[in-house]
């Protein structure tokens, strides 16, 4: 009688009584399976589950609109493996294990991939796939406070888009590479200076050519970049860079501009085709003479650093940057997956595979450093780079020494430009989802999201202009620097781990990842959320304020103070949009303080789905009526 009262009653008043019906109509609905057999009841609670299950996915397929979604499970895998796996797994990765202890560094690595960055990975997956929302709305569905967090990721993200310029040096390189004779082998050519060092005689060295420069880094500063003295001096643009940027921006739009739907079909290239170079790089690295020297040097562990905090840092620092932690992509990348996909059991393979990723790419770069350094008769440390010192002074140097240099240098910028691709479409494409998702009236119609993908690719090329310059090395190194620093990524994690573990609630966060993916995290989890995260996190923001050292560039090139205020700036942007929207809106909310604070701390739901929950509601009702009437 009081299930009957409630399905014909309640919804025919205010719409807004569905969810305390649901609850009621659930709680009774157990009562009449407990009074049945023991068998029985565990079927139709089984069966209960199923169709609940069931309703939550047919309630979010209806909020996504025009959104879409990935036309398959593989498609999100690739795209997610293809961002998470780029350039941090190549050349940062394997310099950060030899210069922290060598095989002693995995210790503090694989530590903190278990208690930080796995559990903010299914954090930030887990949040997408609930809310079906880019990195800013999501926020609001959950605990409108804290959106100012998806601000802070905008920011970010606006700075990460400066990392095209990697895949424009790449395409510099490899047109050179085809040449018969590759120009940064010899110092016969016009941009070098009579200080220049064959690539063939650096073993040869006089005490008159004690300040000597290799030929590989004079074609990396005086022909590919024309630098400058300094950011004050940006000089004009290099129009070879600005078709590679133009190529870069273009090939951006159409792996991005039908959305998911062409970004998951590029995926399939873009992802699993640096695998095959890498194996290849692989194979040949291996077979080097002087190879296993340079593996040695990579693994050998020094246990005494594990004493040095900055080991530690350094470690966590790589699981954020290689992970993709903190800045909204994977927020975005698990908005687009079905209600009920397991992405418990996702988030555990794609971390395993980035960081074995980084592993392997380490006998890649150490094994061709070791074969490099015996070939010109120095010490494996003397041959060591990362970031752009090793992917194009280094390991271009250490290719033109091989049998047919040119297939090995093909080879090692292919994946370069492909793990850069990647990267990069996934992190404009966030940007424009979270936007779109802000104002869906405007962008998700029928046509528009092509226009507005054009648009912002054509602003950003414009913009990027100026890192082709001749100083432009100086404005990406800033930003690089300045952007999206660790400090930024810190705070942002310990912010998010409040609004979810304690505002929202870690107890209530578990029950939804177990009713989309149908299992429930473990303990760890939740202890991570509330307590580990954030207190590492805080430790390591505030140890970045104490050592906090000015960007110089080449150990001597100081910018001037307006360049730090600016630097800081684009710091700032980021972290400070978490507390001036909190204030913000507190100051719009009407009611007293306690009663904004709770308004704004109470997740939302839109309105417009409240009618279909009734029904839905009303069907689950009849079926679990029917249930009692049977048992």
């Amino acid at each position: 009688m009081i299930l009957w009262f409630l399905q014909n009653d309640i919804c025919g008043h205010q719409t807004g009584f569905c969810t305390y019906k649901k609850s009621l109509v659930i709680t009774l609905t157990l009562l009449c399976l407990c009074t049945a057999q023991h068998s029985t009841a565990v079927s139709s609670c089984s069966r209960f589950s199923k169709m609940n299950r069931e309703i939550r996915k047919r309630e979010h397929q209806g909020q996504l609109g025009d959104r879409g979604q990935w036309t398959s499970k593989t498609e999100y895998i690739l795209v997610v493996a293809g961002n998470v796996v780029g350039l941090g797994n190549v050349w940062r990765f394997p310099y950060l294990c030899y210069k922290n202890g060598g095989g002693a560094f995995l210790v503090p690595y694989c530590l903190l991939a278990v208690v930080v960055g796995i559990p903010l990975f299914l954090l930030e997956t887990a949040m997408g796939q609930y809310t079906q929302e880019g990195f800013i709305t999501s926020w609001k569905k959950l605990c409108p406070l804290a959106q100012g967090i998806g601000y802070g990721y905008f920011m970010m993200k606006v700075y990460d888009f400066s990392y095209i310029l990697v895949q424009v040096w790449a395409l510099f390189y490899l047109v050179f590479s085809f040449r018969s004779e590759l120009p940064w082998a010899n110092c016969d050519n016009t941009w070098n200076t009579a200080d220049c060092l064959g690539l063939f005689n650096s073993s040869n060295l006089t005490v008159s050519q004690t300040n000597a420069t290799s030929a590989a880094t004079e074609f990396w500063e005086r022909r590919v970049l024309a630098m400058s003295g300094g950011i004050e001096e940006l000089g004009s643009v290099r129009w070879e860079l600005a078709l590679c940027l133009l190529a870069s921006w273009v090939g951006c739009y159409f792996c991005i501009w039908k959305g998911v739907r062409s970004s998951g079909k590029v995926a399939y290239f873009t992802a699993t085709f640096p695998y095959v170079m890498l194996l290849i790089l692989l194979i040949r690295g291996l077979t080097l003479p002087g190879a296993w020297d340079g593996i040695y040097f990579y693994l050998y562990p020094e246990l005494e650093k594990l004493a040095d905090l900055e080991v530690w840092l350094e470690a966590g620092s790589q699981i954020f940057f290689s992970y993709s932690l903190t800045i909204g992509t994977l927020n975005v990348l698990g908005s687009y997956c079905e209600y009920n996909n397991n992405c418990y059991k996702d988030c555990f393979w794609l971390c395993l595979l980035n960081s074995a990723t980084s592993f392997v790419a380490g006998f890649v770069v150490f094994s061709v450093l070791g074969f490099m350094a015996q070939k010109q008769g120095v010490s494996v440390r003397n041959v060591t780079e990362s970031g752009p010192g090793l992917a194009f002074i280094a390991y271009p140097q250490a290719t033109a020494m091989m049998p047919l240099p040119q297939l090995w240098t093909v080879c090692f910028f292919l994946m370069l430009i492909l793990l850069t691709v990647d990267t990069h479409f996934v992190t404009v494409e966030s940007v424009i989802t979270s936007v779109s998702d802000l104002y869906p009236k405007l962008f998700h119609a029928t046509g528009r999201h092509e226009i507005f993908v054009l648009v912002v690719c054509a602003s950003f090329f414009l913009l990027h202009l100026t890192m082709v310059t001749e100083g432009g090395i100086y404005v990406f190194q800033l930003i690089d620097y300045y952007g999206c620093t660790r400090a930024c990524q810190d705070f942002m994690a310990v912010c998010q781990c409040v609004a979810i573990a304690w505002i929202f609630g870690g107890d209530h966060f578990c029950n939804i990842i177990k009713d989309m993916a149908g299992q429930r995290p473990c303990l760890l989890f939740k202890v991570c959320w509330k307590y580990i995260v954030p207190l590492l996190s805080l430790v390591s923001f505030f140890l970045y304020l104490v050592d906090y050292k000015h960007l110089k560039i080449n150990d001597h090139y100081i910018y001037p103070d307006w360049a730090y205020a600016l630097g800081w700036t684009m710091t700032l942007s980021s972290v400070l949009m978490v507390p001036l929207w909190a204030g913000g809106q507190m100051c719009l909310t009407k009611g007293t303080f306690v009663q904004r604070l709770s308004i704004l701390c109470r997740p939302v739901k839109p309105p417009a789905r409240h009618t279909e929950n009734c029904k839905l509601d009303e069907q689950a009702t009849v079926e679990l009526n029917m249930t009692c009437e049977a048992t």
